[in-house]
Formats: C-alpha cells, sequence, structure tokens
C-alpha cells in the first residue's frame, strides 16, 4: 500500500487540495477550480495506483491473478470514492482505509483521504483516521509483504508516511486559517477605520453647525431687532431711521464676516485655522456689550477680571460665546428687560460668567424671532469641552438666569 514513490502524489494533494470547507462547513457546491482539482486528485491515484499494482505483480513471488483482479476493481472504486471526499472525508477516509488493509491499487486514494482529513477536520478526528490507516497497514503488510522491506523497516517506512501526510495536512489546514484570520482582522480594522471617519465627520458637521450658530444668531438677531423697530416707527425722525439704517447696514456687514469666518470651517487651510479673521477673545467682550447696546438692548456690566492676558484663549472664546449667546436670547425672548452681565475671574478659583434677565415686560412681544432650540444645549457642549459647567432656569425671583463656570489655571510660581 505504501511506497516512497507516493510522495510526488502528497506534494500533488497538497498543491490541489480543497479549499473550502477549513473550518468544518461543507461547501455549497463545486466551482470550475474545484471540478479541476478533483479530476487531476483522481487520475493521479488512479495512474499511481496502477503502477503500484504492475510493480506488486512483478516480484518473484506476485499474488494470485484472483487477487489481482479483486485488487484493480475494488481499487478502482476506492479511488471513486474520492469524488465525495468533500462532503464526507472522514467516511471516504475510513472506508478507503478498509479497502488499503489489500489493495495497492487504493493506496494513493488513502493517503488523499487521509490528508483532507487532515485539512479540514480537527486534530481529535485525524488521530482517529490516522490510526485507522497505520491499523490497515499491518493487515496489509501481513498479508502482502515486500520482499525488498524488512518488516521493522517497512512498519517505520508507513509509520513516517503517515505522520507526513498528517503533518502536512495540519499545516495546511493551520496556514488557512491564517490566512482566514487576517482577512477577518483586515475586514475588521477597515471597518472600525470607516467608523472612526465617519464618527470624525460627525464630529465637525457638529463643530460647524455650532460655529454657525454662535456667529450668525447675534448678528441677525440685531438685524431682526432694528428692522422691526423701523416697521413699527413709519413715524420716526429722519435722524432716528438713519441712525437705525446705520446699525442695519453695520450689522449685515458683520454678517457677512461672520458668514466668511463659518465657511471658512469647511475649507481645510492646513494649519486648523478656521478663518483669516481673528476669533473672538475675552477681550473682545467689552465690544459686544456695546454692539448690544447701540443695538437698544439695555445691558449692565460688571467686569471683575485682573490679567485678561493670562486667560488661556480657549477660554475667552468660550465666555464670550456664552455671553453672546446669552445676549441672543435675551433678545428674542426677553425685549425691554435689562440683562446684568456679570464676569468674574479669580486666580486658581476659575472665571464665573452669569447673566440674568426678568421675564418679558411687554404683553404683547409680538412675532417672536425664530430659532433653533439648540443654542444652549450647544453652548452645555462648549463649557464641557473647555473643562466647565453651565446652568440656567428661572430663579425664585422670576429672573432667567444662565451661568457658566470655567477653569483657570494658576499662574506659575516664581523661582
Amino acid at each position: 500500500m505504501d511506497h516512497p514513490s507516493l510522495v510526488p502524489a502528497l506534494l500533488l494533494a497538497d498543491s490541489l487540495s480543497p479549499g473550502a470547507d477549513v473550518d468544518g462547513r461543507r461547501p455549497v457546491r463545486r466551482s470550475v477550480r474545484d471540478w479541476f482539482v478533483d479530476l487531476v486528485v483522481f487520475l493521479a491515484a488512479v495512474g499511481l495506483g496502477l503502477l503500484l499494482l504492475l510493480e506488486s505483480s512483478a516480484r518473484p513471488d506476485p499474488p494470485s491473478d484472483g487477487l489481482l483482479a479483486t485488487d484493480l476493481l475494488v481499487g478502482a472504486a476506492g479511488c471513486l470514492l474520492l469524488w465525495g471526499r468533500r462532503r464526507w472525508p472522514v467516511a471516504v477516509a475510513a472506508v478507503l482505509a478498509l479497502i488499503g488493509a489489500f489493495s495497492s491499487m487504493a493506496g494513493v486514494a488513502v493517503l488523499v483521504a487521509l490528508f483532507t482529513v487532515a485539512v479540514h477536520r480537527t486534530w481529535r478526528t485525524v488521530l482517529l483516521v490516522a490510526g485507522l490507516n497505520l491499523a490497515t497497514f499491518l493487515v496489509y503488510d501481513h498479508l502482502r509483504p515486500d520482499p525488498d522491506l524488512p518488516g521493522p523497516l517497512s512498519l517505520a517506512l508507513g509509520v513516517v508516511l503517515t505522520a507526513a501526510v498528517v503533518a502536512w495536512g495540519m499545516f495546511v489546514r493551520a496556514r488557512r486559517q491564517l490566512v482566514v484570520s487576517l482577512r477577518d482582522r483586515a475586514v475588521r480594522a477597515e471597518t472600525e477605520q470607516r467608523l472612526r471617519v465617519d464618527q470624525a465627520r460627525q464630529l465637525e458637521r457638529t463643530r460647524i453647525a455650532r460655529e454657525m450658530h454662535d456667529v450668525l444668531a447675534h448678528r441677525l438677531s440685531l438685524l431682526s431687532m432694528h428692522a422691526g423697530a423701523l416697521e413699527y416707527r413709519p413715524d420716526a425722525a429722519p435722524e432716528e431711521v438713519a441712525r437705525a439704517a446705520g446699525v442695519i447696514r453695520a450689522s449685515a456687514r458683520g454678517a457677512l464676516e461672520d458668514l466668511r469666518e463659518v465657511i471658512g470651517v469647511l475649507r481645510d487651510t492646513g494649519d486648523g485655522a478656521l478663518s483669516d479673521r481673528p476669533q473672538p477673545t475675552l477681550a473682545d467682550l467689552a465690544d459686544l456689550v456695546e454692539e448690544s447696546r447701540a443695538a437698544g438692548l439695555r445691558v449692565r456690566m460688571e467686569y471683575r477680571v485682573p490679567d485678561v492676558e493670562a486667560v488661556p484663549t480657549m477660554t475667552g472664546r468660550t465666555v464670550y460665546r456664552v455671553v453672546q449667546e446669552a445676549l441672543t436670547n435675551v433678545r428674542k425672548h426677553a425685549g425691554g428687560t435689562v440683562a446684568c452681565v456679570r464676569v468674574t475671574a479669580e486666580p486658581g478659583a476659575g472665571i464665573e460668567v452669569e447673566v440674568t434677565n426678568p421675564a418679558s415686560l411687554s404683553a404683547d412681544p409680538g412675532t417672536p424671532l425664530p430659532g433653533s432650540g439648540t443654542g444652549l444645549v450647544g453652548l452645555i457642549e462648549r463649557v464641557g469641552l473647555a473643562g466647565g459647567t453651565l446652568e440656567h432656569g428661572w430663579t425664585a425671583d422670576g429672573e432667567f438666569r444662565l451661568r457658566a463656570w470655567l477653569p483657570q489655571p494658576q499662574p506659575a510660581a516664581e523661582t
């Protein structure tokens, strides 16, 4: 059954072994490649089996003609069983192992079936089939001994050949499992990268939306307030109309500049800058309050920040946005009231921003200005990113209060 000339058959079975069913799942149908592989394996088993049968019949003490004919017929039937090795690898290997107990013609088919089991089944099943093969080899060596090989040497050759087939098959199995694992890992990494890109894109969109709200809501509320004043006071003096028109023009120009600033967010400048125009800081807070006063909003300002330059840029910009959003909301929902703005900073204690205003004094406030309803939500997120906290709501005195606290790093100690 076993012979050194069968080694080429083993290598051929390795290169042409089925690639499916590595994890035990049966292939649905044979592909063109599968048909080609099975045909080559079948022809190799038949051809090399005939060579083994001829070699057995050419010995000085050949088997009888009846045994040779039985060997030929049963061995050919065993070779035909190789067509079912993909679907029933263990059953085909077991049947061929029994046939190999007396058939030289089925010798190559036995090795191919054992190799298929080693590739597609677990090591326990492989050891059972390999043990069955060794047992039937002992029967074959007893029934049809080779006069050129002593018994111990023939047994050792059978053990080595069986072990080589099993080892080669399990190596192919491990290699294919590694390929599948690497492919799954690559797919998983690609999926995670796609999720990270989507998350980054969503965060960028959120940042753009926040900037859009912050820089435009303030300007557009000023425009709406002055346009409404002109609409409801058609008999105003020419000087007042001219002054309101000037404020509208200035606000419209500022809105256009702010819009250009937001568009800058959409453009990748390569250095992370939003636009060419500098971003507002804590030093611009007084200009913001004066702009609101010029628009007709009454504001009382309490500003106690000993060292403006010591405030980090991000913290100062966040304070500016908090006051800007608060004053915008006062114009929208509490027109005619007085907004009280208080900004205090103490070294090591952080910066506190508080904006309060009473409810609207007008019984008929008219058509309210439209809003997105997400201004305070965006502020909470912005303040949270800066490491601070934000609270808002009605107090017991009937005032709406917005309070934010932002950390401020302590100055370095002098050495």
